[in-house]
């Protein structure tokens, strides 16, 4: 399943904590031919649930609607069943999930989300710093490429990867094909975190969409900061 239909896009992430501010974001951009979906995380969430944050975006809007959980599939095997039946019926299209709980996790949490028919998207390597063990972090460097082949071998196609670091992107883009598969990559971090859309665009290769917060939803006029931001698409 693959969430957003063209190759390249913006996805606007709706990280903050007002419906109206939300439905503004979404009324004002709706129409720009660069966006591909939109994300929310669980801020708009937690607040106000999340069929209604749905049903607010559907007034403006039929492109997909992204749910971020920051961090879903961390929690014991079981517990992906009722996340998912959650989210499918709030009318989520797409999940995120950060597996960091281990292999038995996030394959039962892919299985829950693929059976209620919610996309996937997976993700391995953040882009903060004091991630991974060699930067002081907790994870080994190697973890994320772990969560990827697990995802990889339950059928998953969609991934996020740092987006303001463009050497990753290329190194796990190689791995990516390497097993053979189509994939489609995602990256937070630009703009505001410092990553730059036409490197790492370049880096992740013909199917990569962009992730964007305050870049778009912090300026005075979104529309204008959207259609600018799609017009670095390479």
């Amino acid at each position: 399943m693959t969430t957003i239909k063209m190759n390249k896009s913006i996805v606007p992430a709706c990280d903050f904590d007002s419906i109206e501010e939300f439905e503004n974001l979404v009324k004002e951009t709706a129409n720009v031919k660069g966006i591909g979906a939109y994300k929310i995380g669980f801020e708009l969430g937690l607040k106000y649930g999340l069929p209604k944050v749905v049903d607010v975006a559907r007034k403006h809007t039929d492109k997909p609607i992204i749910y971020d959980h920051q961090k879903a599939a961390t929690d014991v095997p079981f517990t992906g069943e009722k996340f998912a039946k959650v989210c499918k019926e709030a009318g989520i299209d797409t999940v995120i999930l950060f597996p960091q709980a281990g292999p038995e996790t996030e394959i039962a949490w892919i299985r829950a989300c693929l059976k209620e028919k919610l996309g996937v998207i997976v993700g391995g390597e953040m882009t903060h710093p004091g991630y991974l063990e060699s930067e002081n972090g907790f994870l080994r460097d190697d973890a994320p490429l772990k969560m990827y082949e697990v995802a990889i071998q339950q059928g998953v196609t969609e991934f996020v990867v740092p987006g303001n670091k463009p050497e990753k992107i290329r190194k796990y883009r190689e791995f990516f094909d390497s097993k053979k598969i189509d994939a489609v990559l995602y990256s937070p971090g630009l703009v505001a975190q410092g990553g730059s859309i036409s490197d790492s665009g370049k880096a992740a290769g013909s199917k990569w969409h962009a992730i964007v917060g305050r870049g778009i939803y912090q300026a005075k006029d979104k529309k204008k900061a959207a259609e600018e931001l799609s017009s670095q698409l390479m």
